[in-house]
């Protein structure tokens, strides 16, 4: 009998997986990570359902069963870099399953050495991007763990498993009517699978829970204030949310219920295999349009162009599992030094599923109304723009001569 230690969820998979590994004979360690997922729309009683999540992994046979809040270190050393760097996935995703993954690997490489484990596991399918993302970041912090994928060894359809379920006395909440496969964590929710898997197939309104739907949505505008000091972000002028993961349940609550942070995405896996899903995210969709708004205003063109395109390959080190490589880290120094002038108010309207940037403010700003300005007040020398013009077109100038010039005989 070996000990190993499995990533649960207490979902479908992980629970048909806990059951079965146990049956192969193994001393299994219940590991669940406390992302968020209860109170990520600020709602009550997440410690009950976590405690129900981890009674659920010992009835079903666990060896043992911890529940991991690492609320407060997702956000600081996951979701606040990568807020740093705008991330979104082939511009749109904001990454939110992706940055939980080197975290629930570095939770599993921590917990199979409290439990003297030699052996994690987790649910991922084989064609998924989870696979890659856990064991990367499991090998990359101790490559003498051995990682476990038996969904991948065995693979199992969605309606087996819910079969399996039903056989073995698992409480599951899929039908096969409704078979959505679900993740989230405070920066995001996941939904695939089922009717969702047909890129034709609008999505129904059952599969989402923290955006309204477009009939519930109210009808006046809502404006809010997101201060930002040095990077780091609040509500400004509500001290009850200075706490960052607390800013974050809030704003999926309050864009929440404007309908905002919807996104249906047919994106490109790691493996290669184009996949259709579908996410919500208010309080990332908010977040990243205000500090992309600061950051137009404190930085200088060439910082905002070099930087679109390391936030691009920042997004992609996140989402193909290589968070722990050293590019990353170089990109986070990078950001840092653009944070240091990340200070700032950022005014955002809410309304009918939209985050707009209304108004933007900052000791830093590189804005001049004097020499921006049209009216009184124009400080701009516009004698100097002619001489101007004429040095940056000299390439263009010569290129046209040398055109225009008759050929050599």
């Amino acid at each position: 009998m070996s000990r190993m230690v499995l990533a649960y969820s207490g979902g479908l998979d992980t629970s048909v997986l806990l059951k079965r590994l146990i049956a192969e004979g193994h001393e299994v360690v219940a590991m669940t990570a406390n992302l968020g997922e209860s109170d990520a729309v600020a709602g009550a009683g997440a410690e009950a359902e976590l405690e129900r999540v981890r009674e659920k992994a010992l009835a079903l046979g666990a060896y043992d069963a911890v529940v991991i809040d690492a609320r407060t270190r997702f956000v600081t050393q996951y979701v606040q870099p990568a807020l740093a760097a705008n991330a979104l996935y082939e511009g749109v995703y904001p990454l939110s399953a992706a940055l939980s993954r080197p975290l629930i690997a570095a939770l599993l490489v921590e917990t199979a050495h409290a439990y003297g484990a030699p052996v994690v596991a987790h649910g991922c399918t084989g064609k998924g991007n989870d696979q890659v993302r856990i064991e990367l970041g499991v090998r990359g912090l101790d490559p003498a763990i051995a990682v476990r994928a038996p969904l991948r060894e065995a693979p199992l359809s969605r309606p087996d498993a819910i079969a399996y379920a039903h056989a073995h006395g698992i409480p599951i909440a899929h039908t096969t009517a409704k078979p959505y496969s679900i993740d989230a964590n405070l920066w995001g929710r996941s939904i695939e699978a089922g009717v969702l898997e047909d890129p034709w197939a609008g999505v129904p309104e059952d599969a989402y829970a923290w955006t309204a739907a477009p009939a519930a949505r109210p009808a006046q505008a809502d404006e809010i204030v997101l201060a930002f000091e040095a990077g780091a972000f609040r509500v400004a002028h509500a001290d009850q949310h200075d706490v960052p993961a607390q800013t974050i349940a809030w704003l999926n609550a309050r864009a929440g219920a404007h309908g905002v942070g919807r996104i249906d995405l047919v994106e490109d896996r790691v493996i290669g295999v184009k996949s259709r899903e579908v996410y919500e995210a208010p309080a990332a969709t908010v977040l990243i349009a205000a500090h992309k708004a600061l950051e137009r205003l404190t930085l200088t063109r060439d910082e905002l162009r070099f930087k679109a395109l390391a936030d691009q390959r920042y997004a992609e080190l996140a989402y193909d599992g290589l968070w722990l490589s050293p590019l990353r880290t170089a990109l986070d120094a990078f950001n840092a030094t653009c944070a240091s002038r990340m200070t700032g108010e950022v005014r955002v309207r809410l309304h009918q599923g939209s985050a707009v940037v209304v108004g933007v403010r900052s000791p830093f700003a590189l804005y001049d109304e004097a020499l921006a300005t049209y009216g009184a007040g124009d400080a701009f020398d516009h004698a100097a723009a002619g001489g101007f013009i004429t040095c940056y077109g000299l390439p263009l100038d010569r290129v046209a001569r040398v055109n225009a010039a008759p050929a050599l005989v």
